[in-house]
């Protein structure tokens, strides 16, 4: 996997906290969320660079049949 980079982002607190909110109600963090929401601009406007990794799956893996799930 790629090195992630770091961002410094300045919000509006009402922003911040509007964000946080709907990270809970996705069970993201929030780094995850500003993530989620950039990626998905991106792809709606064309701009998301044919390279880039998958974003990872939210949650915990779903059992496989061979698991007995």
């Amino acid at each position: 996997m790629a090195e992630r980079k770091s961002v410094l982002l300045r919000l509006d607190p009402a922003v911040h906290d509007a964000l946080v909110r709907w990270a809970n109600d996705e069970l993201r963090s929030t780094n995850a969320q500003i993530e989620f929401l950039l990626r998905r601009a991106l792809a709606e406007a064309g701009r998301l660079p044919s390279g880039t990794t998958a974003q990872p799956k939210r949650g915990r893996p779903r059992k496989s049949e061979e698991d007995g799930g």
